[in-house]
This record gives structure tokens, sequence and C-alpha cells, in this order.
């Protein structure tokens, strides 16, 4: 009796054994076609491979993607930057971007967004550092004006193509339509920038001539207006957009795509994984976060790469200029005014000196200040500019761009007095203003100053040399550091 039990309730185990084999290969079947990919997105790097705080940067963020992520160069998954690697920090902006390339480069990037600081040193270089990457730059929405084609004599491209893990993944490319008033606009004037999603369109169209399984973009746009653009293209079933220029830290979804950001400099990044069954040529899941630059390890190999280009940056920009009692951020009113004020210093008939708000880019350090620190707080290419205005053209640039720095003027409640003579701005009578050249060829805004004055005096006087100058007048010392006004 007791075997017979035994028999009896073995039986339904051994039917469900027989019956097992048949579902398990179907199963195994299915998820054989299943195949995965995680993008890890980055943006707005503006040169900061050593990290805006100490194990924040570049080497420390490929070290934390191969602890969390499992990242390796051969496995599912694709690097991607949103824009803007240069024109920060003195071991960038010194040597044009070329140190971050080559950081770029050694980290695995696969493709990249043109965000409009590509442009500050110009085409030559910009078509320089494309050569020299390892990873295609992508802009559709750029045209020639002349000939409204794609600047491909430059090495941009609309789109590209590549394959990961059996996937093929279409990755087109856009760039903020912001560019000509945030780069100088010199750099770009036979240039055009189109609206998006017109071009992404097109561009899709294009693209699928290629069969990809995923569609991804990479743009330097800010989310105020990527999310829109989302809405609007829902049809054109992209799995991801990435932005960039605003620096929002966003991992989100709407509809079918997934929107991703990162703060800029290093300090987070932003990551999605999907996963897409080729046997049914669809994406079955995907998922979204974002992370902070913490607690990785640093990267030997990339830890190497910064540690070349410091150096390098000491040997050239090393020469001291003084002793600072304390950091100033960039936005630091007390810093903006001394770097205005400074540029007075040059020119004895000026009355006015003007500055855009964005031309300071990084704090002003506590302790030593060598000429890297001003570098790396004034690093774009401009010189500074003598124009002559009457009362009322100095009032519409003042209300112009956003926000100015100024001096040689007060402003009280109802008036902006000249400090010169502590009366109000007559606006019958001209007076002879200070501004960098990327406001007088129309940067930030500010395209009326050419108008006013079209023979506007260029000094040649680099727009940091003065603050340099007046460092050095102050004979700061260890024991006796400098503290602003």
């Amino acid at each position: 009796m007791r075997l017979f039990h035994l028999l009896l309730l073995s039986l339904p185990s051994l039917l469900a054994c027989s019956s097992s084999p048949g579902s398990s290969t179907l199963e195994l079947s299915a998820r054989a076609d299943v195949r995965e990919l995680t993008v890890l997105y980055s943006n707005d790097e503006h040169g900061w491979m050593e990290g805006r705080e100490s194990g924040r940067g570049a080497a420390d963020l490929l070290g934390l993607w191969r602890e969390k992520e499992g990242y390796s160069e051969d496995g599912p998954f694709l690097l991607l930057s949103g824009g803007d690697h240069w024109t920060g920090p003195a071991i960038s902006t010194w040597f044009e971007g070329e140190g971050m390339v080559e950081v770029m480069n050694t980290m695995g990037y696969d493709a990249s967004a043109i965000g409009n600081h590509e442009f500050d040193f110009g085409l030559d270089n910009l078509e320089q550092r494309i050569l020299q990457a390892n990873f295609p730059y992508l802009a559709a929405n750029i045209q020639w004006k002349a000939s409204e084609t794609l600047p491909s004599e430059l090495g941009i491209l609309a789109f590209t193509t590549t394959v990961v893990n059996d996937l093929t993944i279409g990755i087109i490319g856009l760039s903020t339509t912001d560019t000509p008033s945030t780069t100088n606009p010199i750099n770009i004037v036979d240039l055009s920038f189109l609206d998006y999603e017109s071009v992404l369109r097109e561009t899709v169209e294009k693209l699928e001539a290629e069969d990809p399984d995923l569609i991804f973009v990479v743009a330097h746009v800010c989310m105020a207006a990527l999310r829109p653009l989302a809405a609007a293209v829902a049809d054109l079933n992209i799995s991801l957009m990435g932005g960039g220029h605003c620096n929002e830290l966003v991992a989100e979804k709407m509809g079918k795509t997934i929107l991703l950001e990162s703060n800029g400099h290093f300090r987070s990044y932003a990551r999605a994984h999907f996963e897409y069954d080729l046997g049914r040529d669809s994406l079955i899941n995907s998922s979204f976060s974002t992370e902070k630059n913490e607690a990785g390890s640093s990267d030997e190999a990339v830890a190497r790469l910064v540690a070349k280009w410091r150096a390098a940056t000491e040997v050239e920009l090393s020469a001291l200029l003084g002793f600072s009692s304390r950091e100033y951020l960039a936005n630091d009113d007390r810093l903006q005014r001394v770097v205005v004020e400074s540029w007075l210093q040059i020119d004895s008939a000026a009355d006015i000196a003007i500055n855009n708000r964005l031309a300071l880019r990084a704090p002003f350090p506590q302790g030593e200040v060598i000429l890297a620190d001003v570098v790396g707080l004034l690093p774009f290419e401009n010189t500074i500019y003598a124009v002559e205005l009457d009362g009322a053209e100095v009032l519409q640039v003042l209300a112009a761009g956003q926000s100015p720095f100024v001096t040689g003027l007060i402003r009280t409640e109802n008036d902006w007095l000249l400090t010169k003579t502590g009366r109000p701005i007559d606006t019958g009578e001209t007076y002879r203003v200070l501004i960098n050249s990327f406001m007088y060829e129309g940067g930030a805004g500010y395209d009326a100053i050419a108008k006013f004055d079209p023979a506007g005096f260029d000094t040649e006087i680099h727009y940091r040399q003065p603050l340099v100058d007046w460092l050095l007048e102050q004979d700061s010392s260890a024991s006796k550091p400098l503290t602003l006004p």
C-alpha cells in the first residue's frame, strides 16, 4: 500500500516533468531572442575632467560605471553625450578642447551632440577636434547658409548607426537653436540652426533606410524645449532623447520616449536600460534613473591622462598672481565687479564698462591664485571693444540680454548715475563704453551695439588681461591675502 501511495504521489510530478521540457524550451528560445542595452548619458562636461569637487571627475565617473553598471568597452552599453565638451577650466580651455576629446576617447564615448560651446574656438578648431575624436559629432539641424547643406566638410554628421549586442541603433543629433547668441556669432556667421521637429522628421525618414531596431536622439537642447518636441514627434517611435544646455538632472518617460539629462561637469549621469525582442522585432521593456558621481573608484587610464593635462597646464599657466582670502563663486557680484572695473584701467577716457552675465565660468580660488585660475574664470577668446554710445543707447544696452554687470554707473531707484559726475545718464550725451567682443558681435542678445556704433574700436586686449594686471598690482601674499571689495 505504501509503495502504491508513493507512486500516486509521484505521478503528478512525473507528469509535470514530462511537460516542462517543451515549455522550458519555448521560454528559453524566446529569451534567447531578447537583447539588453544600457545607455549611460552625460552632457555639458565643459572641460571638468578633474571634477569641480574632489572624487567627481571623469576618471571617477568611469570607475563608477564599471563598478555600478558593470560597464565594459565590449559590453551591451552605449556612452552618449549631449555636447559642450570644453570651455571651462584652464586644463581644457587653454588647449582648445584637445585634452577633453582625448579623455572622452579613453572613456569610450560612442556619440555626441554638438553644443554651442563646441564653436567657441572657431570652425577650424571644431574640425580638428572632430578628426581627433573616436566618436561622431552629430547635429542634423546645422546647415551652411549658402548651400543649405549639412557642413559635412567639418566632419559633422546628421546621424550615425551602430550595432550593440545584435541591436542596430540609429542615433540622431540636434544642436540648440540658441547657438547664434551663446557662442561668438562671428564663429558661426555662415551657419544656420534649423527647427528641431521638421529636421527630425526628415532625418528619421533617412535613418529608416538603415533599418534600426531603436532610434535615439542626442540633443544639446534644454528640457523645456525637448519635452514638447518629444510630444510632437511621438509618432516617430523614438525610444530615447537626451538633452543638454540647461544642466538639469532628468530621467523620465513621455509616452514611449525616455528623456535623459545630467547636471553637467561629470557630477552625475542619467541611464536608460532597454530589453528588445529580436524575434518579435519589438521593445519589450525599458527603465531609467539618475545617479550622482560619487563612491566610485578612479579609472587608472583616465586618471593618468588627466594628470598629463594637469602637468601641461601647470607648465604654461603656473605664474603666481596673488593670494585670495576666500573662494568667490563665478556669479559673485564682487568678483564680477572687479573684472569690469579692471577694464577701465586700460582706457582713461572710458566712462562705463559692461560685461555679459555669463562671461565668468569658474570659481576664484582661496589661497594661491595663478594664471590658470584666471583663464578658467574668463575662458573665452574675447577682446575688449570701445564703443561710442549716447545715453539712450546705453540704457537700451543695459536693458538687453541677461542683466549685465556694469561699472562706471550707479543704479538708483529711478536713474542710472554716472560715477564720474554723479549725474543721471543724459540721453543726448555721448559716452565711451567698454564691452567684450562677444557682445559687440551680437552675442547674448546684444546685437544692437554694433548698429549703434559700426566703427567700434577693437583694443585687441584680451578681456582677461586687465584682471591679471590688477591682481599683480595688489601685491597680495599668504600673510596678506586679497579680499575683494
